[in-house]
């Protein structure tokens, strides 16, 4: 085989290896899902580096209306912060949309990760409507902007089901606590990725309803009906983040020192810590301020971001 052909064919299993590795699931009976997205990480990771001049729009937040008080979840905020940061640093532009309810969170995560002071952010009010009308003004921005917005990436970020209602892992109606982000999510030319881990985030509606029934728990009522480009379906969606950013790394090696300079379990821990121990945000699942990530040790965290980070680590440059 050709040199090029043997380099090409190693970076399509580093990369498939990298779906694998952030696809493990830790309970939820995402398997059927993960079946069905295969080779989304690639086509996600390419659409990037092929671009000419990305821009990227990172939504997420996922507030918990439950919990006392109520918080942002913590899954979602690490893996936002660190794919802004990463490329903020790589010289791609990047702005960072969340909810009123979220923002003070997801803000603190994106500093904790190191990004500039500077970043920008749009903040949409968490307002009893679906209307175009809470977006519009961040839309009219967008069209003023120098560098056209090219991409959007969802990182669990809940999105409304097909009876138009949004709702968390336990079929609980949050529509009343969640600004209608997913209007900002399929706009026209484009190019939209979606990260999650449970059927009810932005992105899930590329799977077909049945499907998610069958293999998630309230499966039918959760279901996001939202569709994406590109959908990356995790055991936990940081870890999404994390692999996306590796996968990046790898199909453009010039972007490796800074992505694998950032990928390092003690810097996402120093997120974690920010969050939680500032009140900002607690456990998706347990609804807890303890230093976890959907009933997860920080230890199972960190141990998925090594065997992430090994196959950049490991990964050979033409």
């Amino acid at each position: 085989m050709p040199t090029h052909l043997a380099h090409t064919q190693e970076l399509l299993e580093k990369i498939a290896q990298l779906q694998a590795i952030c696809s493990q699931d830790v309970g939820r009976g995402i398997q059927t899902l993960v079946n069905l997205t295969q080779g989304q990480l690639l086509g996600a990771a390419s659409s990037i580096v092929k671009h000419s001049s990305p821009h990227v729009v990172v939504i997420t937040g996922f507030f918990l209306p439950h919990t006392n008080p109520p918080v942002a979840e913590t899954d979602g905020l690490i893996g936002s912060a660190q794919l802004a940061a990463s490329l903020i640093c790589l010289g791609i532009k990047v702005r960072i949309v969340t909810d009123s309810y979220c923002f003070p969170a997801v803000k603190s995560a994106v500093i904790a990760a190191g990004a500039p002071c500077n970043v920008e952010f749009d903040i949409v009010p968490v307002v009893p409507s679906t209307h175009y009308e809470v977006i519009t003004p961040i839309l009219e921005n967008w069209k003023c902007l120098e560098t056209p917005i090219t991409h959007v990436i969802s990182i669990e970020r809940p999105g409304p089901g097909y009876d138009g209602i949004i709702r968390n892992m336990r079929g609980q109606d949050i529509t009343a606590h969640t600004a209608p982000l997913h209007l900002l999510f399929n706009l026209p030319n484009v190019i939209s990725i979606g990260i999650g881990d449970g059927g009810n985030e932005l992105g899930m509606g590329k799977i077909p309803r049945e499907v998610i029934s069958k293999s998630i728990r309230y499966g039918n009522r959760i279901a996001c009906m939202i569709a994406c480009d590109y959908l990356l379906v995790c055991g936990v969606s940081n870890w999404g983040a994390d692999a996306l950013l590796c996968a990046l790394a790898l199909l453009k090696p010039e972007w490796r020192n800074i992505i694998q300079e950032q990928l390092n379990s003690e810097l996402e821990f120093n997120i974690l810590k920010t969050v939680v121990n500032n009140n900002l945000a607690a456990d998706g699942i347990t609804g807890q301020a303890t230093l976890t990530v959907d009933n997860l040790p920080w230890e199972f965290h960190a141990e998925i971001l090594n065997k992430i980070r090994m196959i950049l680590v490991g990964c050979v440059t033409a």
